[in-house]
């Protein structure tokens, strides 16, 4: 996964366990591609200050889901859901004429779902 995409994604699940000046920093990182330098102007820190502190929010925002794998759950149903999709549009337009394996098919995704839930 590209790395601002996993950040993005890590700070939507675990963002709101970073401190309010973490958060801010982090942001302006991530969702408005500020440099370091801006950052450091803003908040009236080093751009050393600026770096300390968005390592340390990768770093914990990484433990975070090492240890709850909430996005990995996510990433795992979406991919889920989206063959869910996939089927129910073949099974609409006429390609998968068997109906009994089509039901197989989305009984045993839904399955998977809800037992990673």
């Amino acid at each position: 996964m590209e790395k601002i995409v996993e950040q993005g994604l890590l700070y939507d699940f675990y963002g709101e366990l970073l401190t309010e000046h973490q958060r801010q920093i982090y942001e302006g990182v991530v969702y408005d591609n500020l440099s370091l330098g801006e950052i450091a102007q803003e908040e009236g820190i080093s751009r050393q200050a600026v770096h300390d502190i968005i390592r340390r929010c990768d770093k914990a925002l990484q433990e975070y889901e090492s240890k709850l794998r909430l996005v990995e759950k996510f990433m795992s149903i979406k991919k889920k859901v989206a063959r869910i999709s996939s089927l129910s549009e073949q099974y609409k337009d006429g390609r998968t004429a068997d109906i009994a394996a089509y039901s197989t098919q989305v009984r045993q995704l839904s399955e998977e779902i809800l037992q990673e839930l």
